[in-house]
């Protein structure tokens, strides 16, 4: 593809037709961090049985974040887009997805893991659709050379979450759009017990935080299988919303992640508590912060909104 190399304003190392280099790793500590989790994650999830579960799942949960509700009114939008990002690819799943729907598309899936590289072997028979291995706050892209960008999941693992915004913006031509999704802020319990794992979590090993994610997959399944109900009181200065509740569910917004979901199994809801308290940057926004943090790296209000109780989603176009 040799629009490639057109569209970058930096040399890339071509190691394979399909797979780039443009940075290797970064020299900030906490991304360098979030880097190696990871590689450990993604080779972790790469060697699952569940690994096809967890993307049926994530592909349903797409199309809801973002208000295109099917797979059909997806691939419209895509196949009007020429050039089309998805920024922290990770290995590589959604990326092809786009290159299926828009055969007639350029794909270009970067990552700063080896998730990069994972996605570029496995889907080497996709002819528009590449991989780069880099920094998606610092993309070596040329000036509004994207049509779409699509950052899932992603944002809030970066050193500046801000600063990638702007690099989003730079990069994204006048007509783009981007889709963006940020964790939200929980109750203040959770929030502290999370706020504690961004800087501890540098201080344990990669097998500590696997086995605690084991065990917190255990602890989520026990207490899921008790299916019980309660009435919980209201405490606004906590940020506890009141009303009945699911205990597992209670326990898991309001004070300790503890993820396990019946249809996704054992390895990937282990892989998901990992995903949570692995990486030293996983900033969590207010409604009001999001929004105005779009607001000041010059994006418009967002053309689609959506409230989950674990994130915001949001489709903007440039101001």
């Amino acid at each position: 593809m040799n629009i490639i190399k057109q569209l970058f304003k930096e040399n890339l190392i071509q190691n394979t037709k399909n797979y780039f280099v443009l940075s290797e790793d970064s020299d900030d500590s906490n991304q360098h961090q979030v880097n190696d989790s990871y590689d450990f994650q993604w080779k972790l999830v790469n060697e699952t049985k569940e690994r096809d579960t967890a993307w049926s799942f994530q592909k349903k949960w797409y199309l809801e974040l973002y208000g295109f509700k099917t797979e059909e009114n997806l691939a419209k939008f895509l196949q009007t887009k020429k050039v089309i990002l998805d920024a922290g690819c990770g290995l590589g799943y959604k990326a092809a997805w786009f290159a299926e729907l828009a055969p007639n598309s350029c794909i270009i899936g970067i990552d700063y893991s080896d998730g990069a590289l994972y996605a570029s072997e496995h889907f080497k028979d996709i002819e528009n659709l590449v991989f780069v291995k880099g920094d998606i706050a610092n993309t070596g892209f040329n000036n509004s050379v994207i049509d779409y960008i699509s950052c899932d999941q992603v944002l809030q693992h970066t050193e500046s979450p801000k600063k990638t915004l702007i690099e989003f913006n730079r990069i994204m031509n006048n007509q783009g759009e981007l889709a963006v999704y940020v964790y939200r802020k929980k109750a203040l319990p959770r929030e502290l017990i999370d706020t504690y794992f961004r800087t501890e979590t540098k201080k344990i090993s990669i097998e500590q935080k696997v086995k605690m994610s084991e065990q917190l997959t255990v602890l989520g399944k026990r207490l899921a299988a008790l299916n019980v109900e309660i009435d919980v009181p209201e405490i606004p200065l906590l940020g506890i919303k009141g009303g009945k509740q699911d205990i597992q569910r209670f326990i898991y917004w309001d004070f300790l992640k503890c993820f396990w979901n019946d249809e996704l199994g054992h390895d990937i809801s282990v892989s998901t508590n990992f995903d949570w308290y692995s990486p030293s940057n996983a900033a969590r926004y207010s409604k009001s912060e999001f929004l105005k943090m779009l607001l000041d790296t010059k994006f418009k209000s967002p053309s689609f909104f959506r409230e989950e109780e674990a994130c915001y989603t949001a489709i903007v176009k440039k101001s």
